[in-house]
């Protein structure tokens, strides 16, 4: 078992980069949720979740805590920490959110884009297909967020990317869920290809299309159930 020691810092190949084991732990754990590794709803034992995370006490109860304010965990009184449930009700609230920050992101990426910015989507858009193809819904789940992360990085708007950083974080959760569907997840592909598509024409009124049609396919995905 690890060591308590919180600050130490390690390589971590979630970010390639010297982690604190408070921050290490804090990926692990958020990774394990937001993939749906740990169910909505679940009491969790720390104990367990330190085996599982291979880290220790201190660095985990650091991570519940800033997943409790992030909404992903509930600390529950004389019972301990549970998974927070999923609420469609919560979803749709999201996507409504998602819906006009996402049309903005990709209409200021139009007027910012480059030949480089539209081969590194579509190479993101290509290695999330090859996780398609091999059911890996972790790895598509990682590569959707990417995707969308780096549109809103090509926008150039630093308060749109930290108001999408929020709803990315809320929403992973919902998208584990509609990639388990194995009909939403070629359309995904096709539609961050449409996305892509209208970027490179510098399109904004085709690219907002896209990105409509995107969102609005993962909240029918959401429906379907």
């Amino acid at each position: 078992m690890k060591s308590d020691v919180a600050e130490t810092p390690q390589y971590s190949a979630l970010g390639g980069v010297d982690l604190s084991m408070n921050e290490l732990a804090y990926r692990r754990f958020k990774q394990a949720l937001v993939t749906l590794s740990y169910k909505p709803g679940d009491y969790l034992n720390t104990a367990q979740v330190m085996a599982e995370l291979q880290m220790g006490r201190t660095p985990v109860n650091q991570a519940i805590h800033r997943l409790e304010n992030e909404g992903l965990l509930q600390i529950i009184p004389r019972k301990g920490v549970m998974v927070s449930p999923l609420s469609l009700d919560d979803a749709l609230e999201l996507i409504e959110v998602r819906l006009a920050n996402e049309i903005l992101s990709v209409k200021l990426a139009c007027k910012r884009i480059s030949k480089q910015d539209i081969v590194a989507l579509t190479a993101v858009n290509e290695e999330m297909n090859i996780a398609v193809q091999e059911r890996n819904r972790n790895r598509m789940v990682s590569l959707d967020l990417h995707f969308h992360q780096l549109i809103v990085e090509i926008s150039g708007n630093l308060i749109l990317k930290d108001i999408l950083s929020v709803l990315h974080t809320r929403s992973q959760r919902f998208w584990a869920s509609s990639l388990s569907k194995e009909g939403h997840r070629m359309e995904v592909i096709e539609e961050h290809r449409a996305i892509i598509t209208a970027l490179e024409s510098e399109d904004s009124q085709a690219a907002a299309t896209a990105a409509e049609t995107h969102i609005l396919s993962f909240r029918d995905a959401l429906l379907r159930g």
